[in-house]
Order: structure tokens, then C-alpha cells, then sequence
């Protein structure tokens, strides 16, 4: 007779571990103890060296679906005589955890067929789950995952309920969000006055009828509201558009099934995979050349978001919804806010914010404890690997495992795209995506982030990392945060930050070539970054700027990034072509401007040089007529890409200058051969595919240079123009014709999102490396 504890960390609470533990010790005849502790699961065994082992070999290899085992320790203890069963013991907490919380996950087929079941107490009740679905992330207040630390708290179990919770073999068993229609959250339809209109299933019955008949709803969701309108009706999208203040950017849309994926979009296995999986996030795929929706949804691509039903509320929403049949069931599910701001959370807020939006609101009494939007990503078809475009829910904490133990760090990550990273022991754990910090709303859910991660990680950084920008909200905050602590703040430059974000996903180490190819990043010598060569070292951490794009010009500073044809004016003025010509007739709403920016540009006010790879997108895009201004970030660029005539195979020169230190990469040749072409007439789909060729040929020529010159044959690409498919496929394909080793995101996004992560890696290594 042998007695052994067996001690999991990783992502074990919440997800039906112990009762896994429980059957595995039943069918392997074991007596003992399992419990959650502050450690994570701890389980004790007692029995024959034979079924112990046997035990320990199940734990291993037969995990619960969403569950994940990060490490799996065990020791041998004295028997302990008279124990005669299994037990599941309650939780344990204490200070300092190796616990990962699950990211909220979509319904599963089991708890979908109670819904569906007229016979069963949860039939069509919009709150359904069990260990294997449900929410987590966005209800968890505090660890351990038990449900007086979560927004189920105020509700206690009835009879029934409670039951299959302290059931073992029940798979409600200690589902913290477990409820039905007698104990559990309610629905009610209110008008935009907060007025109730209806309860629980009549209130999802009417709300379908409201968005059949053409209106804009607020729906709370799992991680804040979405605003939903029939995506079929073309009235009502540009209805909600115009509300939104959103006029141009892509809506994405939730289907029932992937049967209506498949009318409205070209589906890659990949795709259904990502679809259909515990995730769900929002995945964009090529249209159908014939699909059914108004082009309004996303009007500047060929690609369209779509995303299924991923709470029992969804579901029971589209069922309404098909009833009395009918054409194709598809609603616009874009997030609860308005632009610039973050995704409503309270059914207060969300009256307050949206009644000038939504016609309707369901709402409903369990309360978000965490904002958390949808998930975007795309399939990249040459890596067959994720593009994630945005990181929250469905990923959100689930963190970056990096190489060994480590100290805390922060990195509090940049301006748009803002996300922030905390490092614990040999993870990294990035939040979910926050937004752009341009105002005190997100700043807000910015610091309700950082609380509540620190509070759930239970540690506190020893080191800060920022952005090089000083004047950055996030610079700004690292400074408090770092005096709040005492402890230090170092600045880490936006594109070095970009690099080590791909080198912790890939566990590279040592040295590699990084191209950051983005549109603003603050850069060492007093200009914006965005096109760059660099030499980083993830061990010593020396860096080095090896290559940049040409300069372009910025006339009118902050306004040539709203208005792209500035900067392609700022591109003909340094190219020698000073007066307006009959092939600009992208000039002519500006004529009056353009005065005034000639004379910007002749002495050389608020023209700050950018060798940004972004800005060049821009200012092609001006140049052949398709944007002049943006009414969101990378509309010049999507407009570009989505124009190319892909027959075409001829490429614009894009010379590497090595005489400079550092090299330049002459993307205004690249820029006057579209020049050129555009004064002869040439097709705008003609000069797009050109200008991306070109690009990607030059981009492989600066690569080869200096990966010969260095010894160095793997690098790493990132930025926000990796986004961009054309260049996300056939930029790595170049670089390793050339026998390049290619690295890239598959974690978090290419965009800003990532850079947090870079921030705190590097620090966290500094301090390894002065200790």
C-alpha cells in the first residue's frame, strides 16, 4: 500500500478537473482526497503501487476538454490507515497561486440539447452551462474558481441545482455559473427609455421580431453588449452605421450555423475549425462573389467577418429568429460602444451610452465583472497558422509560456491597439484588448485591467516597461505605477518591443533579424519608425537599427495619417513634382488646402519624416485615386490590397541603398514608378498588384543583404502590415526562397496588440541578466 499527492498547475479550476480526478480514481480503485488549492488541483492516492501508478498515468493523458495542464508534480507520502473512499474536499486558498482561469468558452453540444429539449428544465433558458462551457474569465472576481468568488454569487442554487453541483458524477458537478430558469439570471426587452417591454422567453421572442422588423438592439453578452440589427436589411445596417458613427469599417456578423457560413463566404477547414471550436472568435474569410448581404456590411474588402452563436442567449436568439421561416438568419453583432470608446459593461451604462444608438435593450442580471470584446483572426493559407488581428475573448488569460522562471514585469504596451502584459514565473499573460488610449473611458478599463489581472495573478511587478514615447497615456501610467511600487521604469523602443514579441511566441533565443513594418512607432532618433531592419539578441538583448524605408513626409503632422493624400503630396514634393498635375484628381477636393500645404512643405513646418511602412500604403493608395481619407485606422491600405489585379506578375523597382548607415530601402523609387503608371493611365488594380511586388521584392533583397553580411539566417516579422494577406503570404514565401528561417505571430496579433508582450520578455530578461 503506497500514498502519493499529486499537485496540478495550469488551467484546472473550473473546467471539470476534480471530477475527472474523482472517475479516474474510481476506475482505478484508489481511495484519497482531491481539492482546489491556491497551487491549483491537489489530489492524494492511496492504494497498490499498481493503481496508484495507474491513476497518475490517466491524470496525465486523459484531460478534460478545457482543461490544461501546465505542470504536474508528485511525492510519496505515509499511508494513512482507515480510509475507505474518495473524496472531493473543499477549496483551499492562500497567497500566491499557480492557477490559470479559463478564457470563457462557447456552449457545448450537451448543454445545447437541454435547450433544445421541450421536456427539459432548461429548455431555451439563456443562461446554460456546465464544466465543459459557459463563462469564466468575464464573471471571475478572484481565485480559487469557486462560485462565491464569481458574479453567481447572488444566486443561490435551488434544490435542483444544487444537486447536480455537489454531484461528482454529474457534469454540473461545481460549475460555478451552473443555474436554470428557477434560481438563476433573467432576460428583459426594455425600450430605449429603460422601460420593460417583456421577460424571459417572451422578451428573446419579441427581440427577434424588433430585429426582423428593421431595429438597432443593445444585447448583453458574455463580456459587454453588442449592437445587433438584421444584417440582411440594408436600411438598418446603414441605420446603425450612421448612429455608430461607424461609416465605412467592416461589421462582423453572427450566423446560426455553418450552413449560412458556407452561402456568404469561402470556408478553409481551418476556418470551420476556429468556427466551431470552444473559442469562436470572429474569423474573416473571402466572400462569395454572390452572397446575399448588403455590401455596406464590409464595404472596403473582399473578406467578411463572421462568427457563430457562442452563449446559450444566441442561440435561443436564432431559433426565435428562424421561426416562421423565412430567408437567410443573419444579424450584425458589432461591439457595444461608440467609436473610440470601450465595450459597454452595466445594464446602466450601456442605457446611458447606447440609448442614442439602440431602439431596444435586453438585458439581463448577471453582471459582467470584465470587459472583454470578440476575438477577430484569419487563417493564413501558406502558414496554415492564425492571423489574430484581435486578442479577448476565448483566448483572454491564457497565457505566453516563455523559457524557464522569472520575475514579474509589466509592460504597459503602447497607444492604439493597447493590450498590457504581466509576466509570472515562466508565463506571460497578455489581457485582452483594451483599445486605443485617446480618451478617459479606456483609460479607465486600462487601470480596471491592470487591478484586477494583479489581483488574479497575485503578484506585483518588479520592474515597468513602456513605450519610448513620452507622452504616451501608457507612458504616462507606467511612470504612477512605478512610483506607486517603487519600483523602476525603462523605455524599450516600439519596434525592438515588436521583435521580442515574435521571438517569446517562437521560444527564440540568441540572435535574429526582425522587419517591424507598421505605421507609428517613436523612434531613437527623434523620428517615426514604422519600415525597419533591426538586429535583436534575445539573450545579451543588444539591438540595432540595420535598415529603414525612405522618408517620407508628414505635411499637416497628425492630420496626413486622417488624410492620405498629403501624404502622397509629401511624396511627389520629394520626388521633384512641385505643382498639381491632371493625373492628381485626388487634389481637387483639396484644392484649397493644397495651397497652404505647398508652403508647409517648402519650409518644411510640421512635416515631421516617418520611414513608416503604413504611411507608404497611404500615400499609393492617395496617389491612384482610391482614399484620400480615412474614416478608420488602415482604410488606405485595405482599399490598396483589395484592388490588385492578381493576373498581373510585373513588379516596381524597390532598390536597397547601402551606402547610408543605417541601409535604406528607396520606397520613394517604389512610389514613382506608381507615379509613373498613374500619369500613363494604367489600371489602379495594374499598380496595386505592382506596388505589393514590388515591396515584397525589396523587403526580400534588404533581408538577404544583411542576413549574408551577419551570419544570421532566421527573422522574425511583425507589425500591423503583416495584417495585411498579401503581404502576411507572400513576404515569408520570398524570404525563405532565399533560405530564410520565417517566424511570426500566432498568439497574439501582429498590430500593437503584441507589443506589451515584447516589453515585459525584455525586461524580464534584463533583470535575469542583473541579477
Amino acid at each position: 500500500m503506497i500514498r502519493r499527492r499529486y499537485a496540478v498547475s495550469g488551467q484546472v479550476q473550473g473546467v471539470g478537473f476534480r471530477p475527472f480526478v474523482y472517475r479516474i480514481a474510481s476506475e482505478n480503485g484508489v481511495t484519497g482526497t482531491v481539492l482546489n488549492g491556491s497551487q491549483g488541483v491537489l489530489a492524494e492516492v492511496q492504494g497498490s503501487r499498481a493503481q496508484v501508478d495507474g491513476f497518475g498515468r490517466d491524470l496525465a493523458e486523459k484531460v478534460p476538454p478545457l482543461a490544461r495542464i501546465v505542470s504536474l508534480a508528485s511525492e510519496d507520502l505515509t499511508p494513512v490507515t482507515g480510509e475507505d473512499s474518495f473524496e472531493i474536499i473543499a477549496s483551499e486558498g492562500g497567497e500566491g497561486h499557480d492557477v490559470l482561469i479559463s478564457p470563457d468558452t462557447a456552449t457545448c453540444p450537451d448543454c445545447l440539447a437541454d435547450m433544445r429539449d421541450p421536456e427539459n428544465p432548461r429548455y431555451r433558458y439563456p443562461f446554460t452551462n456546465c464544466t465543459n462551457c459557459g463563462p469564466r474569465y468575464t464573471i471571475t472576481r478572484s481565485i480559487p474558481y469557486d462560485r462565491p468568488f464569481t458574479s453567481m454569487s447572488c444566486f443561490p442554487l435551488c434544490e435542483r441545482c444544487d444537486s447536480e453541483y455537489t454531484n461528482p458524477l454529474d457534469r454540473r458537478f461545481h460549475a460555478q455559473p451552473n443555474a436554470c430558469p428557477d434560481c438563476g439570471p433573467q432576460v428583459w426587452l426594455a425600450d430605449a427609455e429603460g422601460g420593460e417591454i417583456a421577460r424571459g422567453d417572451e422578451a428573446m421572442r419579441l427581440l427577434a421580431e424588433k430585429l426582423k422588423g428593421g431595429k438597432v438592439a443593445a444585447v448583453k453578452g458574455l463580456g459587454g453588449y453588442h449592437l445587433a440589427c438584421d444584417a440582411t436589411n440594408a436600411e438598418a445596417v446603414d441605420r446603425l452605421r450612421e448612429r455608430k458613427n461607424r461609416p465605412d469599417k467592416p461589421l462582423a456578423v453572427m450566423v446560426p450555423d455553418m450552413d449560412c457560413v458556407r452561402r456568404l463566404a469561402e470556408v478553409m477547414p481551418e476556418d470551420e475549425a476556429w468556427l466551431t471550436g470552444i473559442a469562436r472568435p470572429i474569423v474573416l474569410m473571402a466572400k462569395h462573389a454572390e452572397h446575399p448581404l448588403p455590401e455596406t456590411v464590409a464595404p472596403d474588402t473582399n473578406f467578411i467577418g463572421l462568427m457563430l452563436p457562442y452563449t446559450p442567449l444566441h442561440h435561443v436568439l436564432f431559433e426565435h429568429l428562424s421561426e416562421g421561416g423565412g430567408g437567410l438568419s443573419a444579424l450584425i453583432m458589432t461591439s457595444g460602444n461608440m467609436s473610440s470608446e470601450p465595450i459597454s459593461l452595466g445594464n446602466r451604462e450601456a442605457l446611458s451610452r447606447l440609448s442614442g444608438i439602440a431602439d431596444v435593450f435586453l438585458f439581463h442580471d448577471r453582471d459582467i465583472l470584465i470587459r472583454c470584446d470578440d476575438s477577430v483572426l484569419r487563417m493564413n493559407p501558406y502558414s496554415g497558422k492564425p492571423i489574430i488581428l484581435r486578442r479577448a475573448r476565448g483566448f483572454t488569460p491564457s497565457p505566453v509560456t516563455l523559457d524557464g522562471d522569472g520575475p514579474c514585469v509589466l509592460g504597459t504596451g503602447p497607444e492604439l491597439k493597447c493590450a498590457l502584459t504581466l509576466t509570472k514565473g515562466g508565463m506571460a499573460f497578455p489581457s485582452q484588448h483594451i483599445g486605443n488610449m485617446e480618451n478617459l473611458e479606456t483609460y479607465g478599463f486600462y487601470k480596471e485591467i491592470l487591478a484586477h489581472m494583479q489581483d488574479i495573478l497575485q503578484v506585483r511587478p518588479e520592474l515597468v516597461v513602456r513605450d519610448l514615447h513620452p507622452d504616451y497615456m501608457t507612458s504616462i501610467l507606467a511612470d504612477e505605477v512605478g512610483a506607486q511600487l517603487h519600483v523602476p521604469v525603462l523605455a524599450l523602443q516600439h519596434h525592438y518591443a515588436h521583435i521580442h514579441a515574435v521571438m517569446a511566441e517562437n521560444a527564440l533565443q540568441g540572435p535574429v533579424l526582425g522587419l517591424a513594418l507598421d505605421g507609428t512607432g517613436y523612434g531613437e532618433d527623434g523620428t517615426i519608425w514604422g519600415g525597419e531592419c533591426l538586429f535583436v539578441n534575445g539573450e545579451t538583448l543588444e539591438h540595432e537599427r540595420l535598415a529603414r524605408f525612405a522618408h517620407l513626409r508628414l505635411p499637416g503632422g497628425e492630420a496626413a495619417v486622417r488624410e492620405p493624400w498629403r501624404i502622397a503630396r509629401g511624396a511627389l514634393w520629394e520626388l521633384g513634382y512641385r505643382e498639381p498635375e491632371f493625373w492628381w484628381p485626388w487634389l481637387a477636393e483639396h484644392e484649397a488646402a493644397d495651397k497652404f500645404l505647398s508652403q508647409v512643405l517648402e519650409k518644411d513646418i510640421n512635416s515631421p519624416r516617418t520611414s513608416s511602412c503604413g504611411r507608404l500604403f497611404d500615400a499609393a493608395s492617395a496617389m491612384i485615386g482610391l482614399c484620400s481619407s480615412i474614416s478608420y485606422e488602415g482604410q488606405a491600405a485595405i482599399l490598396l490590397e483589395k484592388a490588385q489585379d492578381m493576373e498581373e506578375r510585373s513588379a516596381y523597382p524597390c532598390p536597397l541603398l547601402t551606402d547610408d548607415q543605417p541601409a535604406v530601402l528607396d520606397t520613394l523609387t517604389l512610389l514613382d514608378a506608381v507615379r509613373e503608371d498613374a500619369a500613363n493611365g494604367v489600371a489602379p488594380g495594374v499598380i496595386a498588384r505592382r506596388f505589393h511586388l514590388g515591396l515584397i521584392n525589396g523587403l526580400a533583397e534588404l533581408a538577404a543583404t544583411v542576413a549574408e553580411n551577419l551570419g544570421v539566417n532566421r527573422i522574425s516579422l511583425s507589425g500591423g502590415v503583416m495584417q495585411n494577406l498579401t503581404i502576411a503570404v507572400e513576404l515569408p514565401m520570398a524570404l525563405e526562397m532565399i533560405g530564410l528561417e520565417v517566424f511570426m505571430h500566432t498568439q497574439v496579433p501582429p498590430n500593437d496588440g503584441c507589443i506589451s508582450l515584447g516589453q515585459a520578455v525584455w525586461g524580464r530578461r534584463k533583470l535575469l541578466l542583473d541579477e
